[in-house]
């Protein structure tokens, strides 16, 4: 394998795929590094990123820089450079260097050189490398050294390094202050030089006194040094320094409002903008009113938009935050000014009909926000100005299609959903606006308005009929090309018309759709819209468009993947059919359900592929039919009431035996089977769920609502039949007060309810077990069926991808060979692993902690057969790690004091930001093979040949 093999076998990053070649690739690397010619020497060095990135455990990062300490040590100063780059791009692998001592040994050996443009190279290397070498002397003392040179490039470089271990080391902040200090202050120093010392305070908050001395330095500067660049470098690393030491950001805000009032230069002004919005993102709480209105007054004042524009950023930051409160809360308080005449309403009021569309949509934001936050008695004409200023932005916005148009419309649009879920009384008029609207706007205008009215028609369902005569007309005349957003449009328009006919489509609406899909949508505007009209449980429809374009792929995976689409589609439209109190009708359509499910499933395993493997479409659809399996056995087994009733003698039977469930005859007992068996759905739901780390909210949710569904069903079989007296309605009493957020949900709170109010009501009138439980039970399975299944984002697309890998050590030669270890002593178990992400880590929640679970098993046994007490013949032992740049390790001491084989399992799992755990895996096994210490052999031949024990082992502590 040559340096051009090692290049794609590093390019070819597949994930998940397993590193055999990494050792190879390093050695063709390394080859590559000892190679005479220079240009494939940079080669090589440049290719160790990728080679991190693909294998980034220890054992090889440790060599790799290793390697590259040599070349940095012997290569001229372009290999150098081209080191410092890849150590510079490989920070988060830094932690994994094994060998630092000599890693630095190497790399330090050229700060002796007397090429100053060495020493500045090696200089930048050791501030790169600060964070796992802060406390070294060596690398102090050099770099103090290194600030007194006379060769302007060094001594950038030593600044550049003094920054980054201050930022790492108190001690060495705390000893380079002073030195800072002198030489910002001493007139001999240039003031480009004095420009870029000014930034090392920043890191001088590890103490308060060390924070205040720095404070006094640069309010000094700024007090002595008016020059523009001067006072902007000092004011920046001001409120740097602020913002990490937090005790001085209330001092800092009002330094900065005064510049930004008093000081005339603009470039100043700009400065403290920024510096203001870093300190509301960093600290809105600490914004008193007096600096809101400071604020205020200087937007209202100035008279440059982009000073202006600047400034209402500030305050839109502000307006979602409790600085709102504080600001109307002490305003209320010291006067009797309403909400709608302070200084900051009537900026936002002014600032919605602006020129400047950016300006106008930050003043569209702050008073979107005010209204949402204001609870006053004015709050009526607040709204309607509001509203007011949200559509003229609108209707400027909607026939413009810039990029800075669109921009604005979509914060527009976003602040219009935000009012109207906190105030829906503003809707009706809001949705006639924006129906209107549609039909004047621009293509990609039209999108994000369907967008917003989506998201409306979510929160209200009861606006969707309304929405839908016009977006239907709109639909019949929208497709005229085959362009992007043309198609984009269509998918839009057809989701909006799905949310608002609430999974019921006319055959009307079904046509006008198809027509236009057959004249102008490609296929994937057609799978678009299946997906969608999937997720809305418009299931009928979704069925006839996957059907047609199961031919149109060119895959064969993909056309299996349609097909079970398609079939699973056709089983929930069998279900949409069940008709109240119609059982036997019901078993008909679970039996036609179940069958199109069976086909789907076979589909969906043929789809899967080694790199997706549809692990979670498979377990829902087996869930699924599991489900509908019990729900047709509990309607049998109600059936049996009818079929086998209880026996004459069954009061007899029950007052002889003590059990009062052999009053209902043999139902009881199929009942508690069951009932056994929906709360096994319930727990592999569970199970299910936590295993859906990457999931969005909303997959989340319709998976807990099975779990529910399923919990229900046995509650209520317990309720009407096993245990009337002990059953309880209390813990789900609060169903009906959850927060919905989708229409499936809706409908499934609504028949969980319902159901519970039911079995209630019965369950005080009549005892067990009668025609009337039995009803009561079926009408709750055909409730439950008659609501439409949502195959949310997650069953067709993955947003957040996370994975772990472990490595453990020591690891058998082969896989099939166990670990050796004698009984006497315990195996120290190394556990390493990397989190390796997607392309947008953390998008729905982010790992907290690593779960490390380590059990093994007796599995053969050698030894003679003595009887050993249990805990020594397993271990388990769990422990919690928290990665750091994604990267965590972990040991664990284990005792195998019994002979034989064991099998020893490491499960991992992760610990989000709220606590919760989810069991994502990997799972990794080795097997290990305890074997009798010598000595104890020895000793037990002694004595089964009946001589004399040998003389005890000399131990560590013997002549003691």
């Amino acid at each position: 394998m040559s340096l051009s093999t090692a290049r794609s076998f590093l390019s070819e990053a597949c994930y998940g795929e397993q590193e055999l070649d990494a050792n190879s690739a390093l050695m063709e690397l390394d080859k590559g590094l000892r190679s005479g010619k220079l240009g494939e020497q940079c080669e090589a060095v440049v290719l160790f990123p990728k080679l991190f990135q693909k294998y980034p455990f220890p054992i090889l990062i440790n060599s790799a820089f290793l390697k590259l300490a040599d070349i940095f040590r012997l290569g001229n100063n372009f290999l150098r450079l081209c080191v410092l780059k890849v150590t510079q791009q490989s920070e988060k692998h830094l932690e994994k260097i094994l060998n630092v001592d000599e890693f630095v040994k190497r790399v330090f050996s050229v700060i002796h050189s007397n090429d100053p443009v060495a020493r500045a190279i090696t200089l930048r290397m050791l501030g790169s490398l600060a964070s796992i070498i802060p406390e070294r002397k060596n690398a102090h003392h050099s770099i103090r050294q290194s600030l007194d040179s006379h060769d302007n490039v060094e001594v950038e470089a030593a600044i550049f390094a003094a920054a980054s271990f201050s930022e790492q080391s108190k001690d060495f902040a705390a000893g380079i202050c002073n030195k800072v200090s002198e030489m910002i202050q001493g007139l001999d120093t240039p003031v480009e030089l004095k420009l870029k010392l000014i930034p090392m305070l920043q890191h001088m908050h590890h103490d308060a006194s060390l924070a205040s001395s720095s404070r006094e330095l640069l309010q000094h500067l700024v007090n002595s040094y008016p020059s523009t660049p001067m006072v902007i470098v000092s004011l920046h690393t001001f409120t740097q320094l602020a913002a990490s030491s937090l005790i001085d950001i209330p001092k800092q805000l009002q330094l900065l409002l005064q510049y930004l009032r008093d000081d005339p230069r603009k470039a100043v002004k700009r400065l403290a903008i920024n510096d203001l919005k870093l300190l509301a993102k960093k600290a809105p709480h600490l914004w008193i009113r007096e600096n809101t209105q400071t604020l205020c007054e200087c937007a209202l004042a100035v008279p440059y938009n982009s000073l202006k524009l600047g400034m209402l950023g500030v305050l839109s930051t502000l307006s979602g935050t409790i600085a709102m409160k504080q600001y109307f809360s002490n305003a209320a308080g010291g006067s009797s000014v309403p909400p709608r005449l302070t200084d900051l309403v009537k900026l936002a009021q002014e600032c919605c009909y602006h020129s400047n569309l950016v300006v106008a949509a930050h003043g569209v934001v702050v008073l979107c926000n005010i209204a949402v936050s204001c609870l006053e008695k004015d709050i009526i004409q607040l709204e309607q100005d509001t509203v007011l200023g949200v559509e003229s932005l609108l209707m400027l916005c909607s026939q413009d299609s810039s990029p800075d148009a669109q921009a604005t419309l979509k914060t527009a649009l976003t602040s219009l959903v935000k009012l109207l879920k906190n105030r829906p009384h503003l809707s009706q008029s809001a949705v006639e606006f924006l129906l209107g609207q549609l039909h004047l706007s621009c293509d990609s205008s039209r999108v994000l308005m369907c967008h917003a009215l989506a998201a409306i028609a979510t929160h209200l369902p009861v606006l969707g009929d309304g929405m839908l005569g016009d977006l239907v007309d709109l639909y019949r005349v929208v497709g005229h090309s085959s362009t992007g957003e043309q198609q984009e449009l269509l998918v839009s328009l057809a989701t909006v018309i799905f949310v608002a006919s609430q999974s019921s489509l006319s055959a009307e609406v079904k046509t006008i759709i198809k027509q236009q899909l057959e004249n102008v949508a490609n296929g994937w505007t057609v799978y678009c819209i299946a997906r969608q009209a999937s997720r809305m449980g418009c299931h009928e429809f979704s069925s006839e468009l996957y059907q047609c374009l199961r031919t149109r792929v060119a895959s064969e995976h993909f056309y299996f993947w349609l097909n079970s689409l398609k079939e699973f589609s056709q089983a929930e439209q069998c279900l949409s059919h069940v008709e109240d109190g119609d059982y036997s009708g019901a078993m008909s359509a679970i039996a036609e359900a179940l069958r199109s499910y069976q086909k789907g499933i076979a589909s969906l395993t043929a789809a899967s592929t080694p790199l997706s493997p549809l692990t979670f479409q498979c377990e829902f659809i087996k869930l699924r039919i599991d489900t509908l399996q019990a729900l047709s056995q509990l309607i049998c087994t109600c059936n049996s009431l009818k079929t086998s009733p209880p026996p004459a003698i069954a009061t007899t039977i029950a007052l002889t035996s003590g059990n009062e469930l052999q009053r209902c005859g043999r139902i009881s007992m199929q009942m508690k089977v069951c009932m056994d068996e929906f709360r096994g759905l319930a727990a592999r739901y569970a199970d299910l769920h936590q295993s859906l780390f990457d999931a969005d909210y909303a997959t989340l949710r319709n998976v807990e609502l099975q779990q529910q569904s399923c919990l229900l069903v046995s509650h209520v079989i317990e309720a009407l039949i096993l245990d009337p007296q002990a059953a309880s309605f209390q813990e789900y009493a609060t169903l009906g007060s959850v927060q919905t957020e989708s229409e499936y949900e809706r409908r499934m709170m609504s028949v969980f309810n319902h159901v519970l109010e039911e079995v209630e009501g019965l369950s005080k009138k009549h005892p067990p077990v009668s025609h009337l439980h039995t009803s009561c039970l079926c009408d709750a399975v055909i409730a439950l069926l008659k609501v439409p299944l949502s195959f949310q984002r997650y069953f067709f697309q993955k947003l957040q991808s996370t994975s772990i890998k472990l490595a453990l050590s020591p690891s058998p030669r082969t896989p099939s060979e166990p670990i050796p270890v004698q009984n006497s002593q315990q195996l120290t178990l190394k556990v390493e692993g990397v989190v390796q992400h997607g392309s947008t880590p953390g998008l729905f929640r982010k790992i907290q902690s690593v779960c490390l679970s380590v059990t093994s098993v007796l599995q053969s046994k050698t030894g003679p057969d003595f009887k050993t007490p249990l805990d020594t013949k397993t271990n388990e032992i769990e422990q919690r790690v928290e990665p750091h740049n994604d990267y965590f390790s972990t040991q664990f001491l284990l005792n195998f004091s019994v002979l034989g084989t064991h099998l020893v399992t490491v499960e991992a799992s992760v610990v989000d930001e709220g606590g919760t755990e989810w069991k994502t895996g990997p799972k990794t096994m080795v097997s290990v093979k305890s074997l009798e210490d010598p000595y104890s052999q020895q000793l037990r031949h002694q004595l089964q040949q009946g001589g004399a024990p040998p003389a005890p082992q000399r131990g560590a502590y013997a002549r003691f």
